[in-house]
């Protein structure tokens, strides 16, 4: 049982860094259902109260990460709150439509059409805006996946 404990246990990880690339898996929830299985199958006794409030501090921090990145990235290229909502959509709706490079042409093609459609932006702004879609996008994947790095290292020091 303890094989299979910590198999589930690692396969949540895995997947938790799968959520990097591909935003419709909800990565931080099956990280911390790593945890929560570590402690099922094993004992919650070697996570500690200090061991849960890092972690939630962290878990804030990766939804904070992605926000901030996305947000910066189109701003500090000139895009508006249009170009924000159309890189999230194309974020969500790329992969599904382009499986291996829609993950980065639906943030761009996002952000530029709705800069395009709803902004009236010069086609020029618009994909200015697609570009620093692209780099916060990239930007809050690093980001995100050093902090989930760490999550897991501050974890296995715990038990």
């Amino acid at each position: 049982m303890e094989v299979v404990g910590w198999l589930l246990v690692i396969a949540c990880f895995i997947v938790s860094f799968v959520g990097l690339v591909y935003p419709i898996i909800p990565g931080v929830i099956f990280l911390v259902g790593g945890f929560l299985l570590y402690g099922i199958f094993f004992s919650f006794a070697d996570l500690s109260w200090w061991f849960w409030v890092i972690e939630i501090l962290f878990v804030v921090l990766l939804f904070g990460a992605d926000t901030v990145a996305n947000a910066f990235g189109i701003k500090k290229f000139g895009g508006s709150n249009a170009g924000m909502w159309g890189s999230t959509i194309g974020l969500l709706i790329g992969p599904f439509v382009i499986p291996f490079a829609g993950i980065l042409i639906g943030p761009f093609l996002g952000a530029v059409i709705a800069e395009l459609a709803v902004e009236r932006r010069t086609v020029s702004e618009a994909v200015k805006s697609g570009i620093g879609s692209l780099i916060g996008f990239l930007t809050s994947t690093v980001a995100k996946g050093v902090i989930q790095v760490v999550m897991i290292v501050v974890f296995f020091i715990a038990i």
